[in-house]
This record gives structure tokens, C-alpha cells and sequence, in this order.
């Protein structure tokens, strides 16, 4: 049995027992949810196992407090095959008024939302859990530390030992707990089982609408293809209709979207909204994302050496890479990943915006040649900020894939290679 791979989730889901009578694992399969939640539950149910699963789901609905006996915290796997266990797990919380008492996990949404009637408001917790980060699996080396920039740490330093080949493994990869460690044929397989396990059952399974495998397939195509843009629906519908003989429409496309959504795979990023001095228009549109860069390749059928042969689409996967890295560390710090991108074109590619008010600000560029102009779009954002109506940048970094170490610069932007970053 391998060795248990500490997550930030850890810490997560401890916070979380310590301060609520349930707690909601949610994220994509295979991202290692019951794993984690597991180094914590003193007792378990799995709802998916095959001899028990339909006895469960039947006990759900008759009887469900004989699914909620056990030491705690209990751990209920895949809670979404009974949706009306919520319910009686909210009503359990507040009946033994005690912290700590279940874990949930789930990797999709339930289809009904009517068959949970309480949205569990201050009794359940909602943890999201996405594949590791490079810091998780062991290949960022951690130098650098984002709590510690947001903390007033002004000096950094760290030596990226990744070659440009590795960094092309690593976003074909993903970070499927099942695929760290794995030889490179094995490893880059679990990213493509994935994908496939997802167009030819999940996407129906979800909420029990019929899909097209091949339709899902195209609009997957399609987001990889645009994938750190804000490509619109009406534009995804054109590009899947190209390869498309039937009729399609907006509201079908919208509906795709939406059964991805559920399962965890999209994670598109929201647009940020400060306080400027300037009356540029700040543009609202999501920024195009998957849970994982591995999805994105695994939709287009290219590997690591596809990459290398086209750096413009690398430098587009690299930068979902580092989205998700980032989007778990932002977790980490009590706060938010989002994109900025203004009327007069102005775009930053990721902002971390804590709850106490603090940010950061982020340009990911792969290579070394495009780091001055990925500082100028940061110091540019920072000069916009109206300093008398919320707080100035706590600091701005590019994030590089080559760079050969981390460091600061004369105008005070940081650069840091994502193998060299951790929370």
C-alpha cells in the first residue's frame, strides 16, 4: 500500500471538524478525497460498494439513522447516491449539537436539489478538493512561500531544477494521486482513463440525462482549445458545430456546461472587480479553466512531446497548470483565485484576493523571454489601484516554467519558477 501523501486538505478538513458538526468533501473523481478523508474518520461507510450500495440507498430512504451510527467522525463516501441523507445529517448535527461528527464526500452534485431541503447552513461545511499540486506531489521543492509574501517577507530564493520536458510531463500528467510515482507511460495513462471513463458514462450518470459521447467529446475539444480565454457559449456552440452535423443551440451547450460543472471538471475562474482610478471597464466574463491542465490534453490527444512542438499552446496548458496550483493554495490562505481583464485590454492572469483583504497579483509566463512584459501588465494593474478605497497589492509575481531561479527584481516584482512555489 502506498504511502499516504500529506494534502493541504489536511488541514482543511481539521479547521473545518473543529468548527462544524459536518464537514463536505467535494471535488472530481480520482482526486483523493476518501483517501484524505479517511487518515481522519474513526468509522466508514462506502456508498458505492457493490454489495451494499442499493441496500444503502434503500436504508436512506426507510431508516436513514442506521447509516449514521459509528464512532466519529463517520465518514459517509459518495453521500450524493442518497441525497436525502443530507437532511438527516443536518438534523443529527443539531441534535447531538457537537463538532466534528461526519464527513461527507461527493463527486458529483445530486441531480435533485429538492431532495435536499436545507442547504446545511451552518452545520455543514464545504471543502473543495482539487488534484494535487506540484507542492503535494513532491515536485515543487516549496522555496517560496505565498503565506509568507502576504506575511511581509520581502526576500525569496529557490533553484528550479525542472527542465523544460519535465514541465510538459507534468501538465500532461496532472495531479491524480494515483499517477505520482508512476513510471511515465503508466502516469500519463490515469489522465486519459479519466477523460474517457467521463465522455462515455459520468456525463450521463450525473444527473441521468442521455448525452452524446461524442458531442461531450467536442465540447471538451473546445474548451481545451480555448482553455485561460473567456471564449462565450455562443462561440464554444460555433467551434463544437463545425465537426457537428445535427442541430445544435445555445441552451444544449449551456446544459454540457453545467453536467461538467457538477462533476467538478470545469473550474472556470470568476473575474476580479477593484477599485480603480481609472474608469476603465472592468470585463465580467469567467476565464475558461478545468480542475486540471491533464484534461485539457487529454481532450486534444496530445502528450508531452506535442508540447514542446508547440509552445504557444504549452505556454496556454502551463498557465492551467499553475491556475490550479494556485487555486488550492489561495484555499489554503482563506481566499480567492480570480482574473482581471479590463476595456482597454489590460489582463493580469491570475489574483489572489484574501478575506481580510489582501492581494496578489500574477502573470504565468512559460518562458524567460516574456517575464519584462509579464512585470509591466502587474506594475501597470498596481498603478490603477484607487490605494484610498482598498488595500495596495501585498506583491505581484510572474510565474515562470523556466527560469532557473527565484528572485526579486529592481521594480519589486517577484519571479518564481512553479516548481520552487508552495502555499
Amino acid at each position: 500500500m502506498k504511502e499516504y501523501k500529506r494534502r493541504i486538505a489536511d488541514k482543511l478538513l481539521i479547521d473545518a471538524l473543529e468548527a462544524k458538526g459536518a464537514v463536505l468533501i467535494e471535488g472530481p473523481k480520482w482526486c483523493g478525497k476518501t483517501t484524505t478523508a479517511e487518515q481522519f474518520a474513526k468509522s466508514v461507510i462506502y456508498m458505492q460498494d457493490p454489495s451494499k450500495k442499493d441496500q444503502y440507498i434503500q436504508m436512506a430512504s426507510i431508516s436513514p439513522n442506521y447509516l449514521l451510527q459509528g464512532e466519529v467522525p463517520h465518514l459517509i463516501d459518495e453521500w450524493q447516491l442518497a441525497p436525502s441523507l443530507w437532511d438527516s445529517i443536518r438534523y443529527e448535527v443539531d441534535r447531538r449539537d457537537e463538532f466534528g461528527q461526519f464527513i461527507l464526500t461527493g463527486s458529483a452534485v445530486p441531480p435533485k436539489k429538492d431532495e435536499t431541503s436545507h442547504t446545511g447552513t451552518g452545520r455543514i461545511s464545504r471543502i473543495k478538493m482539487s488534484p494535487m499540486t506540484l507542492y503535494e506531489s513532491g515536485d515543487s521543492n516549496g522555496s517560496v512561500s505565498l503565506q509568507e509574501l502576504f506575511n511581509g517577507n520581502r526576500e525569496i530564493s529557490g533553484i528550479n531544477e525542472s527542465t523544460i520536458e519535465t514541465l510538459a510531463f507534468l501538465v500532461c500528467r496532472g495531479g491524480w494521486p494515483k499517477a505520482i510515482g508512476q513510471k511515465e507511460s503508466v502516469a500519463l495513462r490515469q489522465a486519459i482513463d479519466y477523460y474517457d471513463g467521463l465522455t462515455s458514462s459520468d456525463i450521463s450518470r450525473v444527473d441521468g440525462v442521455s448525452r452524446s459521447e461524442e458531442r461531450v467529446k467536442r465540447l471538451l475539444r473546445s474548451y481545451a482549445r480555448n482553455i485561460c480565454t473567456q471564449i462565450k457559449n455562443v462561440e464554444l456552440k460555433k467551434d463544437i458545430m463545425v465537426n457537428d452535423s445535427s442541430s445544435l443551440n445555445e441552451d444544449t451547450v449551456v446544459s454540457y456546461i453545467d453536467a461538467l460543472k457538477k462533476l467538478y471538471v470545469v473550474a472556470d475562474i470568476p473575474a476580479w472587480n477593484p477599485n480603480l482610478r481609472s474608469k476603465a471597464a472592468v470585463r465580467t466574463s469567467d476565464t475558461r479553466q478545468f480542475i486540471d491542465s491533464s484534461i485539457a490534453t487529454a481532450a486534444l490527444g496530445i502528450g508531452p512531446q506535442d508540447l514542446i512542438n508547440d509552445l504557444n499552446t504549452f505556454g496556454f496548458m502551463f498557465e492551467s497548470m499553475c491556475d490550479r496550483d494556485l487555486r488550492v493554495y489561495a484555499q489554503y490562505l482563506d481566499g480567492n483565485l480570480y482574473h482581471y481583464r479590463d476595456s482597454n485590454n489590460l489582463e493580469c492572469d491570475a489574483v489572489i484576493h484574501l478575506r481580510n483583504g489582501n492581494w496578489a497579483a500574477f502573470e504565468v509566463k512559460l518562458g524567460i523571454d516574456k517575464i519584462d512584459e509579464g512585470a509591466k501588465h502587474l506594475l501597470k494593474l498596481a498603478e490603477l489601484i484607487d490605494e484610498e478605497k482598498m488595500k495596495k497589492p501585498s506583491f505581484l509575481m510572474v510565474i515562470s516554467g523556466t527560469v532557473p531561479f527565484a528572485y526579486r527584481r529592481p521594480d519589486g516584482v517577484y519571479v518564481c519558477p512553479i516548481t520552487c512555489l508552495k502555499y
